[in-house]
């Protein structure tokens, strides 16, 4: 991790709540401006204390010691695969308010939001103005009651994600020093998956994930723990011909008839929603013509993840369990 991109980040967070309402003028001393990862400006009376969030975030605050703060969650249902839906110790979802639509989409539900009588909403971010969670008729409406704050992933590096979920974290009030445990854990989790990355003998991979139509193929760049596996671990992960990468910059959609057109020695499946997407994998003739298919060599990719130091360790540690598994069969 760089220490010093990290304190400098936490360092500006703590100054821009401790400079609110201390210049002239006779500004309240209590009031709480935040400006969040996407350049919006948020001005409170105070700093929030009762906070509506992404599943994902909330899980980030729970590790940052603000899970007390956490009134709602929204986003896509838990995962009906415990062993794959990554989320703090810290907090129990099942024991605060739901607050998410009814639509698979995950999308908050502006008629129940107000039950929770949030200060402050917040979630993810990946591309463009988009925000995760909250479509743009729903932004519209929740904007004219309540401040929205967003947690970027966009190309950012795994070190780059923490770091800006801390900066939020900071500014409610969270305590920086508390965070070096999980920091510790993230540096060693790197140095496990490594070591696992050899033993396995530094296998080549694809990241994907599927429609009943499709197989999409991901761009490693952008995803900060794909961009972990290439850059600080060192494997071959798979990055599609640009002039492919039809669904922005994220994906590279293909046809089921050209599933084999990245062969490689591991597939990494997307565990939203349990196994369906491992299941569609095998389900499908020409994608089994792959090496990864015919080893049947496939490993979890874990997208339920807290943006956190802690939330991170933990899906390096799953990574490197995964690898290990799979050096020994």
């Amino acid at each position: 991790m760089n220490a010093l991109r990290r304190v400098a980040s936490l360092a500006a967070a703590v100054l821009v709540v401790a400079g609110c309402g201390a210049g002239p003028g006779g500004e309240d001393p209590d009031a709480w401006t935040f400006t969040d990862d996407l350049g919006t400006r948020i001005s409170l009376d105070a700093v929030p204390r009762r906070i509506a969030a992404s599943k994902d975030v909330a899980a980030a605050l729970a590790d940052m010691g603000l899970g007390d703060r956490v009134v709602a969650v929204f986003g896509k249902p838990d995962n009906p695969d415990p062993d794959l839906g990554l989320q703090s110790p810290d907090l129990d979802l099942s024991s605060v308010p739901d607050v998410t639509g009814a639509e698979e989409s995950g999308t908050l539900d502006v008629e129940a939001l107000p039950t929770a009588r949030p200060d402050l909403v917040v979630t993810t971010h990946y591309v463009g103005d988009a925000l995760s969670f909250i479509d743009p008729d729903t932004r519209a409406r929740v904007e004219k009651a309540y401040p929205i704050a967003a947690v970027t992933y966009e190309g950012e590096t795994v070190e780059g994600i923490v770091d800006n979920a801390e900066r939020l974290g900071t500014a409610l009030g969270a305590d920086p020093a508390g965070f070096e445990d999980d920091h510790a854990a993230l540096v060693a989790a790197g140095d496990r998956l490594r070591a696992a990355a050899r033993s396995a003998g530094d296998p080549t991979l694809v990241a994907t994930s599927t429609t009943p139509d499709l197989l999409y193929v991901a761009n490693p760049a952008a995803y900060g723990d794909l961009r972990y596996l290439r850059e600080e671990v060192g494997l071959d992960v798979v990055v599609p011909d640009e002039r492919d990468l039809d669904e922005g910059v994220y994906w590279d959609a293909l046809s089921w008839e050209n599933a084999d057109t990245y062969d490689v020695d591991v597939a990494l499946w997307d565990t939203r929603g349990g196994r369906q997407h491992l299941e569609r994998l095998q389900d499908q003739p020409i994608w089994g013509r792959t090496t990864a298919a015919r080893d049947d060599a496939y490993l979890p990719w874990r997208f339920e993840v807290a943006p956190s130091a802690r939330g991170y360790a933990d899906v390096l540690d799953a990574y490197a369990d995964d690898l290990r598994s799979l050096a020994r069969s």
